[in-house]
């Protein structure tokens, strides 16, 4: 009997025919735990699914791997739709999957939670990295839908509490597969418009998957990056995202975030007002101190007898006045003993060229003596002029020459009516003398 041996690749073939023939392992729902995930790099995903007893080799092709909401890791419980076949060039057969759900979590919650702790390990969520929120904002940038409740509700709330602020909305889709890149080319293009003080992120409420766009990386980066500080402002006060984290500052409702945007109106009047309060008080003060420094000053003895502040830049200019004429005598009498001298010189001498030299030295000395008895007499002469308008100015009686007067009780000062009475006889100070005065009728200014 002849036998037939079949080749490697025959039997190979033969038996992978088998399994694509039956139904049963046309589509396959099998479940177990994953290990030996390998995450290729052309997208493909290998690893091992067993349970307790066995395993199978598996495999998920980029094309179906990137629709994973999560990333597949070892040791998850997990449940896969998809077919089981025959590799050729190996002899094995493995599972072909084209679906992959986690076993009793949602596979949005296990992306939520490993994208959560992905990003807290870069330092997205760390306090240091959080700006502060300007607190009298010119201009808040919406990043939202163009229509629905958040937009409306962002608005109004803005013009009601703080209505001189300009508000800029870009509008984004908010949910879909095209959402996150838009919310993410949106806060980069506030970003380059410049001039935006708080950025509003955000949307109303819905299920995990309507708020998805706010859980992706790509949002999450753009929000990181950004210059301008950031409200995260999704869903409702039980709902939480990525951008609740990353975001400066996380509100609980759009309303919520366009309250914390800006400073309450009553608050701010009050604010001022208490400022305000604190201006006067402060200024009042400082009247109360001037005016007892300059009850002060009218009291002293220079205010009775003010002719005797000014007494000494008299006496100064007097000593000033003669230094100057000592001076130039001096001077004059010098030059004068130089020109004799030069002359008795030349008179024994007689030689024509040390004349002539003389002469001109004599010219020299002279025109040298001329320009520094001038430049002298002009110092001195400017130094008794700031001197004289230094006086003018800390003159007190200069003040009269404009038709004040100093009324005196004795050697009083009188500053109020209160001080006289009626037939009462004064001395009034004037500009160019003094006069004897009486009191004639008393008449006090009303409010006083």
């Amino acid at each position: 009997m002849t036998v037939n041996y079949l080749t490697v690749q025959a039997l190979t073939k033969y038996i992978k025919r088998k399994f694509e023939v039956d139904p049963y392992l046309r589509e396959v729902y099998v479940k177990g735990e994953l290990s030996n995930v390998k995450l290729h790099t052309s997208g493909h995903i290998y690893f091992t699914l067993k349970d307790e007893k066995s395993q199978i080799q598996a495999v998920m092709y980029a094309r179906n791997a990137n629709a994973l909401k999560f990333k597949p890791e070892n040791g998850m419980k997990v449940m896969i739709q998809g077919d089981v076949n025959v590799y050729e060039s190996s002899g094995r057969y493995q599972l072909y999957a084209n679906d992959i759900q986690p076993d009793g979590v949602g596979s949005l919650h296990i992306a939520f939670e490993q994208l959560k702790k992905e990003l807290e390990a870069r330092g997205y969520f760390k306090p240091e990295f959080k700006q502060p929120i300007v607190k009298f904002p010119k201009k808040i940038g919406v990043i939202t839908a163009k229509t629905g409740a958040a937009i409306r509700d962002i608005l109004s709330t803005l013009k009601r509490h703080y209505p001189i602020a300009e508000v800029v909305v870009i509008p984004t889709l908010v949910q879909g597969k095209n959402a996150a890149p838009q919310i993410a080319e949106a806060i980069k293009r506030a970003n380059e418009v410049g001039q935006i003080d708080t950025l509003i992120v955000g949307r109303g409420g819905g299920s995990i998957e309507d708020l998805w766009a706010f859980n992706e990386e790509i949002v999450a980066q753009a929000i990181f990056e950004s210059h301008i500080p950031i409200i995260s402002a999704v869903g409702h006060e039980t709902d939480v995202t990525i951008t609740d984290f990353v975001a400066d500052l996380r509100a609980p409702t759009p309303t919520g975030a366009a309250k914390m945007a800006v400073p309450d109106q009553i608050e701010l009047m009050q604010y001022i007002m208490s400022l305000k309060a604190r201006v006067f008080n402060q200024t009042q003060g400082i009247l109360k101190h001037e005016r007892a420094r300059l009850n002060r000053v009218q009291n002293s003895y220079t205010m009775q007898y003010p002719d005797r502040l000014y007494r000494p830049f008299i006496e100064q200019l007097a000593r000033l006045d003669e230094q100057l004429d000592h001076y130039t005598k001096r001077t004059i009498e010098r030059s004068k003993n130089q020109q004799m001298q030069l002359t008795e010189r030349l008179r024994a001498q007689n030689p024509i060229k040390e004349v002539q030299f003389l002469k001109q030295s004599i010219d020299q000395m002279t025109t040298k003596l001329s320009y520094l008895a001038q430049h002298q007499v002009e110092q001195k002469r400017q130094l008794l002029f700031n001197n004289v308008r230094s006086l003018e100015i800390l003159n007190p009686l200069a003040i009269m020459t404009r038709g004040y007067a100093i009324l005196y009780e004795e050697k009083n000062v009188v500053k109020s009516i209160e001080q006289i009475k009626v037939d009462q006889n004064l001395k009034l100070k004037l500009a160019d003398g003094q006069a004897n005065v009486k009191v004639l009728e008393i008449t006090k200014s009303e409010g006083k």
